[in-house]
C-alpha cells in the first residue's frame, strides 16, 4: 500500500505522463512540455496574483520606509497610513506560496520521472503498480527516454540544460522586478541602497542566488526535469510580461481620468485668469497719453 504522497502526488503525475506520452506520439519531451503547461495553467491565479503582488509592494517601497520610519513608535497610526497606500503587510508572504506549490510538484515530478523511465527489471515492476487500470502499459512500453544528445532519465552531460535553467531563471526574476527610474542612480549611492532599501537589496540578490542555486542542482536532475524547469521559466517571463503591460495599462488609465477630472475642475479658473479686464488696456493707454502730452508742454514752457 502506498502512503498519501504517492496516492495523490506521485502517482497522478505518473498517469498523466504516460497519458500524454501516449497521446502525443509516444515523445517524452512533448509530454514535459504539456504537462508543465497544465500546471501552469493550474497555478496560473496564484502565480498572477503574486506577480501583481510583488511589482505594486516593490514600486511602493519609497512610501513605505517613509511610513516605517514616521510612525515607528506607533504601530496603529502605521497600519492606518499603511492601508491609504492600499498595502497590506501580508501580502510580502504571498512571494513564498509559488515556490512552496512548486516545491511538491518538482519533486513528484523528480520521482515520476524515476518510475516511469526505469528501464531495470524492478523499476518496471514498480511502474505497473502504479498505473491505473485504465492505461493500457503494454502499448507504451518501452518507453523512449531519448531526445537528441539527451537520455532524458540521466543529467544532460553536456551541462546545456543547467545553463538553459540558470539562464531563464534569471531573465524570470528581472522580467518580476520594477523597472528602475532615472532618478534613482541620481539619488542613492551605489553602497547605500541596500541600506536605504532593504527589500530592493534583498530582491536584487536573489535574481542572482536563485538562478545559480537552480543552475546547480540541475547538474543533478534527469534532464527531463531540467526541461520543465526551463519551460516553467519560459512561461514565467511571458505572464511577468503580460503583468507588467496591464499594471503599466492601468496606472495610465488612472493617471489620464486624474488629469481630466483635475482639468475639468480648474478649466474655468485658467481661462478667468487668463483673459486681462476689459479696462485695462485703455488705462494704460491713457496714462501713455498723459505723460506724452505732459512732455510736450514742457518743451513748449522751455522756449
Amino acid at each position: 500500500m502506498y502512503g498519501p504522497w504517492d496516492q495523490f502526488v506521485i502517482n497522478p503525475m505518473v498517469n498523466a505522463l504516460l497519458v500524454l506520452y501516449g497521446f502525443l506520439g509516444h515523445n517524452f519531451v512533448l509530454a514535459i512540455a504539456v504537462f508543465t503547461i497544465l500546471v501552469k495553467l493550474l497555478t496560473l491565479p496564484l502565480n498572477l496574483k503574486q506577480q501583481r503582488s510583488m511589482l505594486s509592494t516593490q514600486e511602493m517601497q519609497p512610501q513605505i520606509k517613509e511610513i516605517q520610519t514616521k510612525y515607528k513608535d506607533n504601530p496603529q497610526k502605521m497600519q492606518e497610513k499603511f492601508k491609504e497606500i492600499g498595502y497590506n503587510p501580508t501580502d510580502s508572504l504571498m512571494g513564498c506560496l509559488p515556490m512552496l506549490v512548486q516545491m511538491p510538484i518538482m519533486i513528484g515530478l523528480y520521482r515520476a520521472i524515476i518510475y516511469v523511465l526505469g528501464t531495470t527489471p524492478m523499476a518496471l515492476f514498480g511502474l505497473t503498480q502504479r498505473v491505473y487500470p485504465s492505461i493500457d502499459l503494454a502499448q507504451l512500453l518501452p518507453i523512449n527516454s531519448h531526445f537528441l544528445w539527451l537520455n532524458l532519465g540521466a543529467p544532460d552531460p553536456l551541462y546545456i540544460l543547467p545553463v538553459l535553467v540558470a539562464g531563464t531563471m534569471f531573465l524570470q526574476q528581472k522580467v518580476m522586478a520594477p523597472d528602475k527610474k532615472k532618478d534613482d542612480g541620481k539619488k542613492k549611492g551605489k553602497g547605500k541602497d541596500k541600506k536605504d532599501d532593504p527589500m530592493g537589496g534583498m530582491t536584487q540578490s536573489m535574481q542572482y542566488t536563485m538562478p545559480l542555486m537552480f543552475g546547480f542542482f540541475s547538474l543533478q536532475f534527469q534532464a527531463g526535469l531540467s526541461i520543465y524547469f526551463v519551460m516553467s521559466n519560459l512561461i514565467g517571463i511571458a505572464q511577468g510580461l503580460y503583468v507588467k503591460k496591464a499594471m503599466a495599462a492601468h496606472k495610465a488609465e488612472v493617471a489620464e481620468a486624474k488629469r481630466k477630472k483635475s482639468g475639468t475642475v480648474i478649466e474655468g479658473e485658467i481661462i478667468e485668469s487668463s483673459i486681462p479686464e476689459p479696462e485695462a488696456l485703455p488705462a494704460t493707454a491713457s496714462k501713455k497719453k498723459k505723460k506724452k502730452g505732459g512732455k510736450g508742454k514742457n518743451k513748449k514752457k522751455n522756449r
